[in-house]
C-alpha cells in the first residue's frame, strides 16, 4: 500500500510540474520583453519585444512540456 502512495504522489508531482514548467516559462519571456520594453528602451519599443519574448516564452513551454512527455510516456 506504501509503495502504491509513493507511486501516485510520484505521478502527481510529475503532472505538476508539467503545468508549473509551463505558465514559469510563458512569464518569464514576457517578463523579459516587458523589462527590455520599459526599462532598457523607456518605453520607445512597447509592445514589440513583450511579444517577442511571450513568444519565445511560449515556444519554450512547449519544448520542455514535449521533452517532460516523453520522459515520462518513457517510463
Amino acid at each position: 500500500m506504501a509503495k502504491e502512495e509513493g507511486r501516485i504522489l510520484a505521478d502527481l508531482a510529475r503532472y505538476s510540474q508539467i503545468g508549473a514548467t509551463f505558465a514559469t516559462s510563458i512569464f518569464v519571456g514576457f517578463g523579459i520583453g516587458w523589462w527590455l520594453d520599459n526599462k532598457l528602451f523607456a518605453g520607445r519599443t512597447t509592445p514589440w519585444f513583450s511579444f517577442i519574448f511571450l513568444g519565445f516564452g511560449i515556444t519554450a513551454g512547449f519544448k520542455h512540456l514535449w521533452d517532460l512527455s516523453k520522459k515520462i510516456s518513457d517510463e
